[in-house]
């Protein structure tokens, strides 16, 4: 009669694991069964107090959690009267997202598909516009005004 090979050799380590994990959760689900059996006829008035009190500690965290939950942000707009009173048109407002995420002249250029002499004519208009003389400048001012976030 041939010799059948051990479960360890047949099994990989990790579905070795797994199995012996699953049996000793089950073993456990199975004692913690047992005791609650035990404990449901021995004490139903405790239990039922326990049960209650779950139920008001669970309502008492939701009601908790929408009565003090905080208010979302108000969406950013951008500030358009700052834009109109500045004379920003919406093309250079977009170079000046672009600045402000820290891009060069080429990127913006590439980006936007335009000519990197096109972005440099924005630049110069938002410089004089912002009352700035160099680009982080120009983003700092931008951020004073609620320009941009």
């Amino acid at each position: 009669m041939p010799r059948r090979k051990p479960l360890s050799d047949t099994l990989p380590v990790w579905a070795q694991v797994a199995l012996y994990g699953a049996a000793l959760a089950a073993g456990a689900v199975l004692l913690q069964w047992l005791d609650y059996q035990r404990l449901a006829r021995t004490r139903p008035g405790e239990l039922y107090v326990v049960l209650v009190a779950a139920g008001f500690l669970a309502v008492g965290v939701l009601v908790g959690a929408r009565l003090f939950r905080k208010a979302p942000p108000p969406a950013f707009d951008g500030n358009p009267r700052a834009a109109a009173a500045l004379g920003l048109t919406p093309r250079e407002l977009t170079v000046l997202e672009e600045i402000a995420a820290g891009r060069s002249n080429k990127e913006v250029a590439r980006r936007l598909k335009v000519s990197p002499e096109t972005v440099k004519t924005h630049v110069a208009r938002l410089l004089g516009k912002l009352g700035a003389t160099r680009r982080g400048d120009a983003v700092a001012r931008a951020r004073e005004l609620g320009l941009l976030p």
